[in-house]
This record gives C-alpha cells, structure tokens and sequence, in this order.
C-alpha cells in the first residue's frame, strides 16, 4: 500500500475525494515525518503544528458541507512557506538572528493565493540570511541538508523547501529565486524546481520587485503538482511592475499536452572563465540530451551566449538590495560575514551605478534572448558540481572565498534571472548516490511550453519513486 507522504499532491486531492483519507490524516501523518526527520534534515526553521492541525479540521469540515465542484482543488493538502515569504501571525525570520521574533501583520500576496487554492501550511522552512546563499545555513537552526546523504547541503536559498519535499515531509513547497533558489536546492535535493517567467508571479501589493531577478516559484515531485502551484500563484495584479497576462490557459493542462519537435539549444561551458562542470553534471546533461532526442527533439550544440561581463553588474544589483536593507550599524555584529560582505560591498555603489547596472543586464540579456530566437528552449546542467559537504563553503572563514566557490557550484542559473525566461531543474540523473539536476530553460513569457516539455521528460525518464535512501 502506498504510504500518504509517497502521494503527490493530486493524489491527496483525489484520496480525499474518494473517501479514502481526510485533511487531519494527511497533516498529521506529515507532522509525524517532520517529528521524525527533520532534526537531522533542518529543512524547518518554524513548524505551526496547531494551527495546521485547526486548518485540517476546518477542510475536512468544509469539504463534508459543500460540493466539491465548489471546493478549492487543493483544500487540506499540506504545503509550507519559505522563511523569507512573510505569513500573518506567524514567525518570519529571514534566516537571521536580526529577525528571529519578527512576527508580520500580513500575508505575503504569494501566501494568500496558495491558501485559497486550499492548501494547508506546516510552517516556514529553512533558508540562509536573508536568501543570500547558494547554500541554506544561518545561526538559527543550522544548514538545511539533501536526503540523500545528509552530510551535504540541502542547496539554496530554497534549502529548506527542497529538502522537505523531497524528504516526504509536505508534497510541495513555495520557494523563491532571483539567482538559482529554486532550482539550486532542487538538484541537490532530486526534486523538480520551476522559475516562472519575470513578472508571472505578482508579488502583491506589499512585495517589490525592483530589480527584475527575484519571485515565487513551485518545487514538487511532480510536474503536474509544480503546475498547478504555479496555477495558484500567476494572478497579476493592478499596479505590477512587470506584469504578464493572466494564463489563457492553466498551467497543470499544459503539462498533459504533447509538445511537437522542438528545436533545443545545449551547451556545459559556464559563462565565467576558469569554472568548469563535475564529471557528474556532465553525465546528466549528456543522459538529458539522450532522452530529448528520443523524443524526436533536435539537439543543437552552441557555444554559451551569455557573456561574462554579466556577473560583476549582476553583482552590483545584488550587494545593493542588500545594502538597501534598514539594518543600523550597530545590529551589523547580529549578521553573519557573508552578509556583512554583501551589504558592505553595496554601500560602496552609487546610485548611476546601480542604474547602469541595470540596464547593462537588461540590453545584454535582451541581445541574447534575441540571438536564441531559433531556438524553443536551451539545457544546461543546473549546477556544476554536485551537493558538497555542508562546511565547504564557509570553512574558510573568507566571505570572498564563501562567494567564489559559489561561483564555482552554481554558474548556470543566474543567468535566466537575469534575462526574466522561465527555468526549470529535472531531477534525472543520481550519480554516485546524489541528485544532480538539468536545467531546461524557455522563451520570455512561455512558461506553459516549457512546463510541457518538462512533462514529457518525466513521461518519458520518470523520477517520481526515484527516492532518497533515508526518506
């Protein structure tokens, strides 16, 4: 018999339906996983166990007085929210002693679509201060760490989030990126993570989006449950900065739609001199290539069209959003060195060279978008080397040494944040006992294709019951 946390969200959806298990079974079966795992895993830094529990009576309640044409399609599924995303009466600490008792008055617009689509929140996981990292660690519950072997990490700045998930702890998870947090902790982790395109999720009328890198996304076991989370998310609203459309179509139907031949772009080289990509990544990306072209995709090789100019001036946005931040000076001793460096270092830009800056992301990546045109969608590996042990990147004690050797991890994803196009990382390949991810990105706005050529690659290499020994 398959046990619930093996269930997708879908199919807790269709359990309850059928009878077959109620919203109070499922939290409380999900409640006793985090109970049990998640010491070792840290993929929690704050667990709402009464209020999930009060939420699951109340969907089962709901669910026993109203149709079910007139019911959320996810009503008392669990879910969790990154420590990031701010959640009304609930702790939202940032990933930093600065905030460990910073309790917000509202929802984050993200949290509220996700709870009107019915889904039942566990808490806030796990996530490096302020989503700085690349890695998910900070001083209040420790690194978050991958299932598969829990030595190494879990990824970020969506750690915690992808280790849950893939853990078995909740089916799916919201998660943020705005350099790779999505699909960073997914490879490490062997889940699928989706970037949505820039400005596909609003972020509300208390978010911001000032630079065009960072928003919402799904990570999920499944593609079709990663749809429909985005489903629950892609509503515009009045006043966005960069708004998309509402979908003409949903999401989750997408990705039950055959794609036809695709023309596909590839190529392994990052675009920063001196770093390369692990045997491991190369060998997914190879395996990727193979199922593509089983599919009767064609698969072109190109020379990487990003140049390298790109990261000093993404550098520039990134330390200054940092540096915007209102932290006195004398709370900077509560802050941990990587982040003292990443504010420091954006106190030294001035204003036109932040907007230089900008605009030097903006009409580079506009140039080679352009120059892709030819192309439905591009693949790279998500990351260049598999998950490391989790003191690798801060032993050290160098937060220059901490930056390059993120570097030298994570030198694909930025990128798509840059140019604003939809990304996603596949979990097809385990290579010596690890997840080691695909990245498959997409033209500006098409976020369904892609999530359709995604599903077909599930289809066709299924990872779903491709699980971590210890989960």
């Amino acid at each position: 018999m398959t046990a619930l946390h093996e269930l997708d969200a879908h199919a807790m959806a269709d359990a309850m339906a059928a009878g077959e298990t109620t919203s109070v079974e499922l939290v409380e079966h999900h409640l006793a996983r985090v109970e049990q795992h998640d010491a070792t895993l840290g993929a929690f830094v704050t667990v709402t166990a009464d209020a999930a529990l009060e939420a699951a009576h109340a969907a089962d309640a709901r669910r026993r007085s109203t149709s079910a044409r007139d019911l959320p399609p996810f009503l008392g599924v669990p879910t969790a929210f990154k420590d990031l995303t701010p959640t009304a009466g609930v702790c939202t600490t940032l990933g930093s002693r600065l905030m460990a008792d910073h309790v917000p008055d509202v929802d984050a617009h993200v949290v509220t679509l996700v709870q009107l689509a019915g889904f039942v929140s566990l808490g806030k996981t796990n996530t490096p201060e302020m989503g700085l990292s690349s890695y998910t660690d900070n001083d209040l519950v420790g690194p978050a760490r991958t299932p598969w072997d829990p030595t190494r990490t879990a990824g970020g700045s969506s750690g915690g989030a992808a280790a849950a998930v893939a853990a078995g702890l909740v089916p799916l998870a919201q998660g943020s990126d705005g350099g790779g947090s999505i699909r960073i902790p997914s490879s490490c982790c062997g889940v699928f993570g989706f970037k949505p395109s820039r400005g596909r999720v609003s972020a509300g009328p208390t978010g911001s989006d000032w630079s065009g890198l960072s928003g919402d996304g799904p990570i999920a076991r499944t593609v079709r449950d990663a749809a429909a989370l985005l489903d629950a998310m892609a509503h515009p609203m009045p006043g966005d900065l960069r708004p998309l459309p509402e979908p003409a179509e949903l999401f989750a139907a997408w990705t039950a739609r055959r794609p036809e031949r695709l023309r596909i772009a590839r190529w392994v080289d990052p675009y920063l001199p001196g770093v390369t990509a692990s045997a491991s990544s190369v060998q997914a990306w190879e395996h990727a290539t193979d199922v593509l072209r089983s599919l009767g995709h064609e698969v072109v090789d190109v020379q990487n069209p990003f140049p390298p100019a790109l990261e000093p001036q993404f550098n520039v946005v990134w330390s200054s959003g940092m540096a915007a931040a209102p932290i006195p000076d004398a709370a900077l001793d509560l802050l941990r060195p990587t982040t003292r460096y990443w504010l420091e270092r954006g106190r030294t830009y001035s204003a036109a060279e932040l907007a230089r800056a900008i605009q030097f992301l903006e009409a580079t990546t506009r140039d080679v978008v352009t120059s892709m045109a030819g192309f439905d969608a591009w693949l790279t590996p998500t990351l260049a080397l598999p998950p490391q042990p989790v003191a690798w990147f801060t032993e050290s004690g160098d937060p220059a040494e901490d930056h390059r050797r993120e570097l030298d991890f994570t030198p694909y994803t930025a990128v798509y944040n840059m140019a604003g196009v939809p990304a996603a990382s596949l979990p097809l390949s385990v290579v010596d006992g690890l997840p080691v991810g695909v990245m498959l990105a997409g033209r500006p706005g098409e976020d369904g294709p892609l999530l359709s050529l995604c599903a077909q690659v599930e289809q066709a290499d299924p990872w779903h019951d491709r699980l971590p020994p210890r989960r």
